[in-house]
């Protein structure tokens, strides 16, 4: 269910996704981990009084908000889609940073969404939980670890869905299930009261069914003023295709969308070059000792890993615990070096307008067959695999979903040099319309 979220009232749009919610024979259960609905009523309510009078707090007002289970919020545990946790954490103190802010902006926040367990996954799957169903395949993962994110939006359970992105977590649901959804530059939106995964990489963003949408909810995250995209030209900019690792191992599937989106900006005049980088060779050989974010996930969880280890989720535990082998001569080894290639690539994309890749080298796998840790693995590393790039190199992208019916959803991945978001994000928009044309 698609809503418009300015034809009709905003109590009436809240009460739609409540049903939603709600319906038996949906994915509520599986999506909505706490629902808000007095307090939602009563800040629809409230935006509507505002909206008769002509009163606005900015782009959000009055627009359904749901947040991921791991945001703080005033008074109760954060859960962090974690059995320990539900059970062990004290009540939050205050809301998260985004949480006051889009409350301060009139958003309505109908709900937590589900999520893998402390955000550890590319897949979805939660043991503790459950799993929601793909919308374009119930049978289907909807992609982590933001994993209820893009299920309340495409089942309108709300209109726009905040996730955070470590390495890929809002883009990759985005990607398998059909919608938009962009990771900031890291500065750009505060994390405090986000529970962490990784203190070097974490992001936070919006998935949501336009660019437009991710703008708005984007600005007002950040605290800063929202202008509408304008629709940008096209011809003439220059967007590179990364080469080499990128594209390699692509399913059948996505290949033959990613080509055809290829083609399409040919097309429309984007001058469109091959691109190879040797920075991800450098950065391989930084994951190769280890990786930065399992470290500092195992920093973050250590103490639960000694007391509580059978309670965690087996397919995270695995990564957490690959994190506390890794040395501290070795952490500091390779936050050096990641520092060195993130300025090279800045550097290297200074001629370029948007870098180029699919957001995933695979479709959607089922449920039924990454319960196989081994085929887990290997699924959540070909999930990770493009996006995790971007976090690496601290950039900025939008991954846009792809014309590619009948099949299952494919996700084209829009890349950005740091600090270059509202620029981004207005490319992006002019390629959505390329795309919808």
């Amino acid at each position: 269910m698609q809503m418009d979220m300015k034809q009709i009232s905003a109590r009436d749009r809240l009460e739609q996704a409540l049903a939603r919610i709600a319906d038996p024979k949906g994915e509520g259960v599986r999506t909505c981990l706490t629902v808000y609905e007095e307090a939602a009523r009563a800040a629809a309510d409230a935006a509507d009084a505002r909206s008769r009078v002509g009163i606005s707090l900015g782009p959000l007002d009055g627009t359904i908000v749901s947040i991921k289970d791991l945001f703080d919020v005033v008074g109760e545990p954060t859960r962090v889609g974690s059995k320990i946790l539900a059970e062990e954490a004290e009540p939050a103190a205050a809301d998260a940073a985004i949480v006051r802010r889009l409350r301060a902006g009139g958003a309505v926040i109908v709900a937590k969404t589900n999520m893998t367990e402390f955000a550890f996954s590319g897949i979805g799957a939660n043991p503790h939980f459950g799993t929601p169903g793909n919308p374009w395949d119930r049978v289907r993962v909807p992609g982590g670890s933001s994993a209820g994110a893009p299920v309340a939006v495409a089942d309108g359970m709300c209109e726009i869905s905040v996730g955070t992105d470590t390495g890929g977590s809002v883009r990759i649901p985005a990607s398998l299930c059909g919608l938009v959804g962009f990771k900031p530059s890291r500065q750009r939106v505060p994390t405090e009261g986000a529970f962490p995964l990784s203190y070097s990489l974490d992001s936070i963003g919006p998935i949501a069914r336009t660019v437009a949408d991710c703008a708005k909810a984007d600005a007002v995250m950040a605290g800063v003023d929202f202008s509408s995209l304008k629709p940008a030209t096209l011809a003439g900019l220059r967007f590179g295709v990364a080469e080499g690792l990128p594209l390699d191992r692509l399913d059948n599937a996505v290949t033959a969308a990613f080509g055809a989106a290829i083609k399409r900006l040919d097309g429309a005049g984007v001058r469109i070059s091959h691109e190879s980088l040797s920075m991800f060779d450098g950065m391989s050989e930084v994951n190769a000792k280890g990786g930065i974010s399992p470290a500092e996930a195992c920093a973050i969880h250590r103490d639960r890993l000694r007391r509580r280890a059978k309670d965690i989720d087996p397919n995270v535990l695995a990564r957490i615990e690959r994190g506390c082998a890794v040395s501290a001569a070795d952490y500091v080894d390779m936050v050096r070096e990641r520092d060195r290639l993130v300025c090279a690539m800045d550097a290297r994309l200074a001629g370029l307008d948007v870098l180029l890749m699919p957001t995933t080298s695979i479709v959607a796998p089922t449920i039924a067959e990454v319960t196989d840790a081994k085929v887990f693995a290997a699924r959540n590393a070909a999930l990770l695999r493009n996006t995790a790039i971007i976090n690496f190199f601290d950039l900025c992208a939008v991954s846009l979903p792809l014309p590619v019916a009948p099949s299952l959803p494919v996700g084209l991945m829009l890349i950005a040099r740091n600090g270059h978001d509202h620029r981004l994000l207005h490319i992006a928009a002019a390629t959505e319309h390329l795309f919808a044309a």
